[in-house]
């Protein structure tokens, strides 16, 4: 007996926030998930930090890893793992970013290398700047300019020093003209996050990029100052500073963010490759420079550009498991998210799988904002030939609106989005009901549902004219994960909208559904036959 096509819709962005007027998705009319919620057993899934692969529960989820985590059926190391990995693999040296960086310093431009100095490892490791340092000494450069952003957070309060001493000996020590550029505290200059305070990047570029702030002859001379002037201050808030001669990065030079952690390092990139387009603040002339991250920092934005990290190498996902047991597959989203439903689930991989079908839809040009219903009829539509087609033996979507418009910060245009996107869904479910098909409702990390800045307690944080400040970032949000199985052979272990597991735990449930052992390498999946024990 055939069994019946596994359909997975995932609401990009839709998270389970607050459920109060700074959740979007709460304040949206939403029918069609209100329907299966008071029908369908639902849980609520982990879908950030460790969860994902991120270093810390702290690290909001993405598409990537939310992508990559159903698709591979566990935990692939996100962040620094990976980065230790690249070190010692020697695959970071082979990058073209970092070829690009080479290129420039051996044509006389200078390498800078900027980023959090402190082995802290939330957001960066000393070593890896000390690897980079090495490998450039290896690759014969000569002029290296390393801009340090004081910790005081993740370690303790006034360690600096502990770092930048041995740093400045280190590059005393080098053959050419290696020194530290700029610094000052991670607080106070260019490491700030979710659009919360311009000015702290606005302040970094005068220093890193232009080389304009108060001089000191040495960065330890810096700190040692900066502490007796101030008995209080800590490293995370210690004022820019400049250090000897240095004038600023020039045509032709390269930059390495060394950070690997995202939220701190989106804005800081966003002004090094804005473009004409930037105003955020006014960079003044922008220097030809070869830019790149330890990391992509934001994978929906493709930010930066280049990076000298990949992604996780991926074996073993639910495609190739699918397509080994000559299972058909569509899958299909807009061209925003059409890479997530296809390379970031299949593993990082370009091609389809044999089996597999594709169908992309080209989204809307201009702002999400100008059309928050996006491509979400026209995605649904193909969900629903797909169906009626009967050739399927899993069909998978991914909706867009609630994260691409969530990013603007706007709280009416996300409400609609996320509004388009559930009316989107209401004929899959008609659907899969028409053709006896199981429904898996879910989405890849919370951002809709937290549009509002929120202070420790919880509370939204005011501008000065006491409105509430709108937050365009991801969430640290739960996400739903519905199961709709109108054979009712199946239900979830935890339902109610209680805490059910992550979303890797999806990979396993979707073959299950599909009538394939999970790989032993797999997390359990997410549901039992009906009548079993959890």
């Amino acid at each position: 007996m055939a069994l019946p096509p596994v359909v997975l819709c995932i609401l990009d962005g839709v998270g389970w926030g607050r459920r109060d007027d700074t959740d979007a998705v709460a304040q949206a009319r939403t029918p069609t998930l209100d329907s299966l919620m008071a029908r369908a057993p639902w849980c609520l899934l982990a879908a950030h930090g460790t969860a994902v692969g991120l270093p810390s529960d702290g690290d909001m989820g993405n598409s990537e890893v939310g992508h990559n985590a159903m698709g591979a059926g566990r935990v692939f190391d996100q962040g620094a793992k990976l980065v230790e990995a690249a070190i010692s693999s020697g695959r970071i040296w082979q990058t073209p970013a970092w070829q690009r960086a080479v290129a420039r310093g051996r044509a006389g431009g200078t390498l800078h290398l900027l980023g959090l100095l402190s082995d802290g490892n939330v957001h960066s490791h000393v070593r890896h700047l000390h690897a980079l340092l090495d490998r450039a000494r290896a690759e014969g450069l000569r002029r290296v300019r390393v801009h340090v952003l004081t910790d005081g957070r993740d370690v303790q309060a006034r360690s600096a020093l502990t770092w930048i001493e041995p740093l400045e000996r280190d590059l005393a020590a080098r053959p050419g003209d290696w020194a530290i550029g700029s610094g000052g505290g991670r607080m106070h200059i260019t490491m700030d996050r979710y659009g919360a305070d311009w000015p702290m990047v606005a302040r970094g570029w005068l220093t890193h990029v232009r080389g304009e702030g108060r001089r000191f002859v040495s960065a330890s001379e810096a700190v040692n100052t900066l502490y007796a002037e101030d008995p209080e201050i800590d490293d995370q808030h210690l004022p820019a500073f400049i250090v000897g001669d240095y004038a600023g990065m020039q045509d032709g030079d390269a930059v390495i963010l060394t950070n690997f952690r995202g939220d701190r390092a989106v804005e800081i990139s966003q002004a090094f490759e804005g473009g004409p387009a930037f105003s955020a603040f006014d960079r003044g002339r922008v220097p030809d420079l070869s830019f790149a991250g330890m990391m992509q920092y934001d994978g929906d934005l493709a930010l930066p550009s280049a990076y000298l990290v990949e992604p996780p190498e991926i074996a073993d996902t639910v495609g190739e498991n699918l397509a080994a047991a000559g299972k058909r597959v569509f899958a299909t989203s807009e061209t925003q998210k059409f890479g997530h439903v296809t390379y970031f689930f299949n593993g990082n991989r370009s091609a389809p799988l044999p089996g597999e079908v594709w169908k992309e839809v080209a989204s809307w040009p201009g702002g999400a904002d100008a059309h928050p219903q996006m491509r979400a009829a026209e995605i649904a539509a193909a969900v629903v030939g797909a169906l009626k087609d009967g050739g399927y033996d899993h069909i998978r979507f991914n909706l867009a609106n609630g994260d691409m418009v969530g990013h603007t910060g706007d709280f009416a245009a996300t409400v609609q989005s996320v509004e388009a996107a559930d009316a989107a869904l209401a004929p899959v479910v008609q659907a899969c009901a028409a053709q006896g098909a199981l429904l898996l409702v879910t989405a890849d990390h919370g951002n809709a549902d937290e549009m509002f800045k929120l202070d420790k307690a919880g509370r939204p944080q005011k501008d000065a004219a006491g409105q509430p400040l709108p937050s365009s970032s991801h969430s640290l949000n739960p996400v739903p994960f519905i199961l709709v199985d109108p054979t009712g052979r199946w239900t979830l272990k935890q339902a109610g909208g209680q805490p059910g597991g992550g979303l890797a735990q999806i990979g396993a449930t979707l073959l299950v559904l599909c009538g394939l052992p999970a790989p032993a390498s797999y997390l359990p999946p997410l549901v039992v036959p009906t009548g079993a024990q959890p």
